[in-house]
């Protein structure tokens, strides 16, 4: 964090909170933010704009909390500001810890602008989108300039966006490793995607690579944090772990150790689609080249063949990923690969997710001993046989409730087994 227009003491008094609200001490957040493994993205320019209003600051990194990111935005094919203003509120109530808005169609400026307003978590945005959409024809991918690329991410910026994906290591070289590969689904980022094509059609190095100092200054001008995206994440299981992803991998560290230098605020972001037996390897991996900057995963998805269920299927490697230290999970709605999500999608998909964060917290580093007295108390709400206190504490109280509701039991235990409950016939004569 900065104190770029913000005073030491408001910069101290925030990071105490962030340190209360995770239960770490002072020092260590401290130790993690100063090395470049923790993160706290907040855009000063926001931060000035809301002091009336306190946004809930969240740390990211090695040994806080597992954190949660849930996508929403319109597509060209649908366009309505009120439903993706539902949807990032409802993620919020439902555990997001910070919403991006991924808008392809529509009034981009003015839907931005709106979930800035509407929530009180840190927003993410993809600035690329925005500066080839400006442009008009079949051709406006490849016919943005760099220009209109920096410009973009100072909009945002200015805007009060928090942290922005950069796709700064899809270069020629990695570019060079995709064409020599034999993956079936070559990128399926799409920012990824955007810059592929517009250096192929250009023939010109990557404008984000090529003139990353002149990131950096807009980043530090704003305290704006880089999520550096995985423009090669894998997009199908048969693509985990080639080259084109661990050479972008490389390029992603090198441009950590550059924004740690200017004092920038950077994390990395990663797969994708990964087979069960190669999750440990890959965050590993990426964490040892970044040299241990947060990562931020999509997933990573455990199978291919799941349409309708990749919540779960993400869920199950977003738990295993958090396990090996990644350490903040991009939310995967029901729809993914089939449509643009509704709001119970990213209601379904929020939930899901947050549980996979909450299984990675039980056994991390700095969160294990805080994550299990709550998972503790759920076990001696059950031995007693307390329901009010066992609704409170689980992750959808809602939805344990109307199924607690809809079958109730004669007797105080519920109604799969009644009277022959476990538990309460064992404490019976256990008391004998």
């Amino acid at each position: 964090m900065s104190t770029n227009s913000i005073t030491a003491k408001q910069e101290e008094k925030e990071i105490e909170k962030v340190s209360l609200a995770e239960g770490l001490s002072l020092e260590r957040l401290k130790r993690g933010l100063e090395s470049g493994r923790v993160v706290i993205p907040r855009n000063v320019k926001r931060a000035e704009e809301t002091k009336d209003r306190a946004i809930a600051l969240k740390a990211i990194g090695e040994g806080v909390s597992t954190k949660v990111n849930v996508n929403v935005g319109t597509s060209k094919d649908y366009v309505n500001l009120g439903e993706e203003v539902e949807k990032a509120k409802v993620a919020v109530k439902y555990g997001a810890d910070t919403i991006m808005d991924l808008s392809t169609g529509g009034d981009l400026d003015e839907i931005r602008k709106a979930i800035l307003k509407e929530v009180d978590v840190p927003v993410g945005t993809v600035p690329i989108y925005q500066a080839a959409l400006e442009k008009t024809g079949e051709r406006a991918v490849v016919e943005m300039s760099a220009d209109d690329m920096f410009n973009a991410v100072r909009k945002h910026a200015k805007d009060g966006i928090d942290f922005v994906t950069i796709h700064a290591g899809v270069n020629l070289n990695s570019l060079e490793r995709l064409r020599r590969s034999e993956r079936i689904l070559d990128v399926v980022s799409r920012g990824g995607a955007f810059l592929v094509a517009w250096m192929i059609h250009n023939e010109q190095e990557n404008p984000f690579y090529k003139e990353y100092d002149y990131l950096l200054e807009i980043a530090k001008e704003y305290d704006l944090t880089l999520s550096l995206g995985d423009g090669m994440r894998p997009g199908c299981i048969s693509d985990a772990s080639d080259r084109a992803k661990y050479m972008e991998t490389i390029v992603l560290g090198e441009l950590v150790e550059q924004a740690r230098k200017e004092g920038v605020q950077a994390m990395v972001e990663g797969p994708g689609h990964v087979p069960l037996n190669e999750i440990e390897a890959s965050v590993k991996t990426i964490k040892h080249i970044t040299n241990f900057a947060p990562l931020y995963l999509l997933g990573p998805l455990v199978t291919d063949i799941a349409p309708g269920y990749d919540h779960f299927v993400s869920a199950i490697g977003g738990a295993m990923a958090g396990m090996y230290g990644a350490d903040f999970l991009c939310m995967v709605s029901p729809s993914e690969h089939l449509a643009l999500p509704s709001v119970n999608d990213i209601k379904e998909g929020t939930i899901v997710t947050k549980i996979a964060a909450h299984a990675a917290d039980l056994v991390k580093e700095g969160q294990r001993e805080r994550a299990r007295l709550l998972d503790d108390e759920m076990a001696y709400a059950r031995r007693n046989l307390n329901w009010k206190r066992q609704l409170e504490i689980a992750i959808n109280p809602e939805e344990a409730r109307r199924i607690r509701n809809s079958r109730p039991s004669e007797s105080e235990a519920c109604s799969i087994c009644g009277d022959l409950c476990a538990i309460k016939m064992v404490k019976e004569f256990l008391k004998k």
